[in-house]
């Protein structure tokens, strides 16, 4: 199942793009220090190039005309890229892009969201775009992508040198609602491909929170489907957006997202979540 894309929602992640992305430029430009570690792998800089370095490469997406960035052997690595070895891509096009200055780096990346918005203007927001690993995500997905990119790697760097950030629910509920979903409810490619035998076992999680339209994602063979709410399920979730994008992205654990109260699971059969995320995962 294909969701339709509201204006309304369409509006938000226009808005989202924008605004999320001149409030990550207004962080990395008071780090005193671009070199100082934000993970155990990438500094300030390094950080701030890999997202500027997605911009770019959605620049180029959304332009009907639009020449690839990458060179042959990463646009190779794209098309065969999984969620495991996303880290494989990263690091060839940060090797491939050497540029750190962050002024030179914000600059550039506050121009590419004004170039996707002004291509996209009158664009369908449900277009279906050529993205990892052979799937297709709606154009309003893109945006949302980026969006999360510049929430979660925003509180890498706050985190790391005690900095604010916040991450406002309705803005990080985009990534599930448009991305998440509109990548499963087009085409995983091989995204999602794990060595795992897939179990006969039908699995169905219904997700709701506040800020998204209930959804229900089914496993059954090793496929991922979308389904509207209503029919039987195994699990249930109903959780706080940011949490969920910061647990996904394994910067937050997931007991504490419980003990918090952020991310509350329950349903009939709650011991089959940890099959389903095996194969529903992200990065």
């Amino acid at each position: 199942m294909t969701k339709a894309i509201t204006a309304d929602r369409w509006h938000s992640v226009r808005r989202a793009y924008r605004v999320t992305g001149a409030r990550f430029a207004d962080l990395v430009t008071r780090v005193p220090d671009p070199d100082a570690m934000v993970t155990a792998e990438w500094t300030v800089a390094e950080t701030v190039a890999h997202v500027a370095m997605i911009a770019k490469m959605y620049t180029s997406l959304v332009r009907p005309d639009g020449a690839p960035v990458l060179a042959t052997s990463g646009q190779r690595q794209v098309e065969k890229t999984t969620v495991d070895t996303v880290s494989v891509l990263n690091t060839l096009v940060l090797r491939d892009f050497p540029e750190r200055d962050i002024q030179v780096l914000v600059t550039g990346l506050l121009a590419d969201i004004e170039e996707v918005l002004r291509v996209t203007e009158d664009a369908d927001p449900g277009t279906p775009l050529d993205w990892l690993g052979g799937s297709k995500v709606p154009l309003a997905g893109v945006l949302a992508h980026l969006v999360n990119e510049l929430q979660v790697h925003g509180w890498d760097i706050a985190k790391a040198l005690k900095l604010p950030w916040t991450i406002q629910p309705g803005d990080a509920a985009l990534f599930f609602d448009l991305f998440l979903v509109g990548v499963l409810g087009n085409d995983i490619g091989h995204l999602l491909d794990t060595d795992e035998p897939p179990r006969d076992r039908r699995i169905a999680v219904a997700f709701r929170s506040a800020y998204t339209s209930p959804v229900v994602l089914v496993l059954h063979r090793g496929r991922v489907t979308v389904e509207e709410p209503g029919g039987p399920v195994d699990v249930r979730i109903s959780f706080d957006p940011p949490t969920l994008n910061l647990m996904l992205f394994h910067r937050v654990g997931k007991v504490r997202s419980a003990l918090t109260g952020k991310i509350v699971v329950s349903g009939p059969r709650p011991w089959l979540l940890p099959a389903f995320l095996r194969v529903v995962r992200l990065p």
